[in-house]
């Protein structure tokens, strides 16, 4: 007999015993696919709601000058760090120093007038006295006595006033913060309270300015929270953290008629002073105060059409998709709000292999609180591939 017709029964006795030999599978049935299991997470958690907002400046002044002159010098770095009273600029003070020596001039004049109208009057009243000066005349000397003490007063005003002129001629800093930079240069003519030399803002702490909608102030309302004193925190572009922290301290007293929306702001410290007026930033207000949620990886949840669904290990290790409502990402976990239960065996990893309705091999799990899943025997679980979309799902 040739070898290849005794080759042929002995190849389908070994293709009918593999196929009866089904293993943990059942007779018939594909074999049970590797998957690993856990429960959910549980644990209290705050959540936020997002806004993006700009950082702004708690003052700001323009710098201008309160004398008209020539500007002669600058004392300052652009872009440095100024304390409030530094000195800035220097106006020429030779006009306004001049007009001061002027009033001191007069000031002595006026002095002098007087001590001679006094000594006229203390002369009259003597002769008066003796009846050799008539009251008429003694009132005259009082009245030029009065008038001299008018002069005397008015000039000195008048000093005063050029005292304050010669002054304003040094332009300092009227708040701490870091200047910019210079508009004008020295040998350009200035005019009082119109020129503007430079600005100054302040650094530490900032002001964040964002916009909430109708419906989350109303929620907030409903809740019986109040905004104001409410913590918040701060991540910048490029940032993953929200390394900031602040309180809201200001919420407006009408809503924009156009978007619907009411400005809102929180006082942010910036003892660094790397924040800068008009950085954009993403914001997170607490919405709740902290409650114990259910939380699972991001790589546990399958979208199906407009639904997520999770994959659950039911009765019998058969799989089962269950429609949950999501809530926001704490800790790198996301917030099932609904759905699930503490005591469901939510597949986690090998999820590409969990089938609907089918048995599944489980591997017991742990999620742990930074947001990675280890198996049974405590070694991390590798990483999982992206969830497929569900039988049906679009694509």
């Amino acid at each position: 007999m040739p070898k290849r017709s005794l080759l042929a029964p002995l190849l389908l006795f070994s293709m009918l015993l593999a196929a009866c030999s089904g293993g943990d599978s059942g007779a018939g049935g594909p074999p049970a696919l590797p998957v690993t299991a856990a429960n959910p997470l549980v644990k209290p958690v705050t959540e936020w709601d997002d806004y993006v907002g700009r950082f702004e400046a708690v003052q700001s002044v323009d710098v201008r000058p309160r004398a008209s002159g020539y500007l002669t010098r600058s004392h300052f770095t652009d872009g440095q760090y100024v304390k409030a009273g530094q000195l800035l600029f220097t106006i020429d003070a030779r006009p306004s120093q001049a007009a001061l020596d002027q009033a001191r001039a007069q000031l002595a004049r006026a002095q002098a007038t007087l001590a001679n109208a006094r000594t006229e009057l203390a002369r009259s009243e003597t002769l008066a006295a003796s009846q050799a000066a008539s009251r008429e005349e003694v009132e005259q000397r009082r009245a030029a006595v009065r008038t001299g003490e008018a002069d005397v007063a008015a000039n000195r005003a008048a000093i005063r006033a050029a005292e304050l002129n010669v002054g304003f001629t040094r332009v300092t800093a009227p708040i701490s913060g870091r200047v910019s930079q210079r508009l004008v240069d020295p040998g350009n003519a200035v005019t009082a309270d119109q020129t503007v030399l430079t600005t100054v803002v302040s650094t530490n702490p900032l002001h964040f300015s964002f916009q909430g909608s109708e419906a989350s102030l109303l929620n907030y309302e409903r809740q019986g929270d109040t905004l104001e004193g409410s913590p918040v925190r701060i991540r910048l572009q490029g940032e993953e953290d929200y390394t900031r922290t602040g309180k809201i301290d200001f919420v407006d007293n009408a809503l924009s008629t156009g978007s619907g929306t009411i400005t809102v702001r929180a006082v942010v410290p910036n003892a660094d002073g790397k924040l800068r007026p008009g950085l954009f930033g993403q914001l997170q207000l607490a919405a709740s105060a902290p409650r114990d949620a259910i939380l699972v990886p991001d790589t546990a949840i399958v979208t199906d059409a407009a639904r997520r669904i999770v994959y659950v290990i039911g009765p019998k290790d058969v799989v089962q998709a269950r429609p949950v409502t999501l809530g926001p990402v704490v800790d790198g976990l996301r917030v099932v709000r609904t759905g699930l239960t503490a005591k469901d065996r939510v597949i986690v990893n090998g999820i590409q292999r969990a089938m609907p309705g089918k048995p599944a091999k489980v591997e017991a799990g742990r999620i742990l609180p930074n947001g990675k899943v280890v198996t049974g025997k405590g070694k991390a679980a590798a990483p999982a591939a992206k969830a497929a979309p569900a039988k049906g799902a679009a694509q």
